[in-house]
């Protein structure tokens, strides 16, 4: 209303604008507005300020339409324009893309048709359509990534169900939570003598004699956790046999499950030339101490004799450390052992002291072997006690203490650089000798222990007079 009570205008009749405002309203209210004739010359183009994406398109006037449209919107846009001029009221918005000369550019627009004067000029007011486009493209590869999910998911359970059924182990899956049996194979349905409708949902401890139900799975879950190559024996329900359960503890989807195999316990008899499980037995229960490690020296595994060398309750306390930490000369110890093993292959005696962080020093004879587990290199070091073979063993090299004797003789008749030149002799002897006997008299082997070429080594051991002696061990 106005100050004298009238209308601004009557019957719906909009006033007239001013052209430079009537612009600014086109352009706030769609993204672009093009005013083209009646045979699609572009008259003039507005564009949206806050749209910077169709701020090239003012150079659009002037040109024909056609131009800048792609080749399948040129029809629907003829198509189109011919039911505006023909007088159709009602006619409906269409969606154009523009591109430019070069192809390089395409934007998809939602334009609707409308008239602006006698003068047959039509105005285009456009919408931009690329988010609505992008959006459905983001929903589109959305659907395709659930799809490609889908079916990664459906390989994975037919694996699943392949190896299940051709496993003959009986396989039971159990959670942990609610102790109830999951999943189970044909091998466990046929030894727990149940259908597996019956078996599926049913409690774990259902299925043996004497057994609670949380009791067990408990039991089997800290088994399970310990690492411990232990077994739980259990009897069946129905006077069933006895079988040994294996526990493997995971997480799946927030939820820790069991992996249980059952075997007879009758089954666990192995023949007397099964190399592996002789060797397992060895290694759990012989009197040599083993480790096996990496490279660089971490504990991979290692069995209970060693854990009573070093006085340690727990393989867990052990594993993921250097080996060096309980050898005497640490890492020097290591890498002596660990260069020989890996040029030939093993090494039979390397001697030195071990100690754990409680534990007095205690003298070992060491030997390694290179091992390879898959592309992994593994060494493995069998360990013997030998502290207390060393008060009835002869000593090993008596010209070495007859040296030393010598040596301390000489102060008060030599001079100190005589005394310093004879120790220095004293003391290469000895470590030929011992390098010599670490490689087992391999003069190639000793050399490089020492650093030196094999002539050098030669020359040494004429100088000490070692070959003579080697000669007459070996006769």
């Amino acid at each position: 209303m106005t100050s004298r009570g009238t209308k601004y205008w009557d019957s719906g009749a909009i006033p007239l604008i001013a052209p430079d405002i009537l612009g600014d309203i086109i352009a706030q209210v769609a993204d672009v507005g093009v005013v083209i004739s009646e045979n699609g010359t572009i008259l003039s183009v507005l564009v949206n300020p806050s749209n910077k994406a169709f701020s090239a398109l003012e150079r659009w006037e002037n040109k024909d339409i056609r131009s800048i449209l792609t080749i399948e919107s040129v029809s629907k846009f003829e198509s189109r324009l011919a039911e505006f001029l023909q007088g159709d009221t009602a006619v409906r918005p269409v969606e154009l893309n523009h591109t430019d000369s070069k192809k390089h550019w395409e934007s998809p627009v939602r334009y609707s048709f409308h008239r602006i004067g006698a003068g047959g000029a039509v105005l285009l007011l456009g919408r931009d359509l690329r988010p609505i486009a992008e959006m459905q493209q983001q929903l589109v590869e959305a659907q395709l990534s659930l799809e490609r999910d889908y079916e990664t998911q459906r390989e994975y359970d037919t694996r699943f169900r392949v190896l299940m059924d051709n496993m003959t182990e009986a396989t039971l899956f159990v959670s942990v939570q609610s102790g109830e049996i999951m999943e189970a194979n044909s091998a466990a349905v046929s030894l727990l003598d149940r259908p597996v409708e019956n078996l599926i949902g049913s409690q774990l401890s259902g299925c043996f004699e004497g057994r609670k139900r949380g009791d067990m799975v408990d039991s089997l879950s800290n088994q399970a956790i310990s690492q411990l190559d232990k077994k739980t024996s259990a009897e069946l329900r129905g006077n069933g046999p006895i079988v040994d359960i294996f526990p493997t503890l995971y997480r799946a989807a927030g939820e820790r499950i069991l992996l249980c195999r059952l075997v007879p316990h009758d089954n666990r008899k192995t023949r007397s030339d099964d190399i592996s499980a002789n060797l397992e037995g060895l290694y759990h229960y012989g009197p040599e101490a083993v480790v096996f490690t990496t490279e660089a020296g971490e504990v991979l595994s290692t069995n209970d004799a060693f854990l009573d060398l070093i006085d340690v309750a727990h393989d867990i306390n052990v594993r993921g450390r250097s080996l060096s930490d309980y050898l005497q000369r640490g890492s020097v110890d290591f890498k002596v052992m660990v260069e020989n093993a890996a040029r030939a292959g093993r090494m039979r005696k390397y001697s030195t002291k071990l100690a754990g962080e409680y534990g007095s020093p205690r003298a070992v004879d060491i030997s390694v072997t290179k091992l390879t587990a898959g592309v992994q290199t593994v060494f493995a070091f069998v360990l013997r006690d030998s502290s207390r073979a060393e008060t009835t063993q002869p000593n090993q090299n008596p010209t070495s203490d007859e040296s030393m004797r010598s040596v301390v003789e000489l102060v008060g008749s030599a001079t100190l650089k005589d005394i310093v030149a004879e120790t220095t002799n004293v003391v290469e002897k000895m470590c030929i000798e011992t390098a010599v006997g670490l490689t087992m008299n391999n003069r190639v082997a000793a050399a490089e222990m020492l650093g030196l070429s094999r002539q050098s080594l030669y020359v040494k051991l004429r100088k000490f007079d070692l070959l003579s002696r080697d000669t007459e061990d070996k006769n």
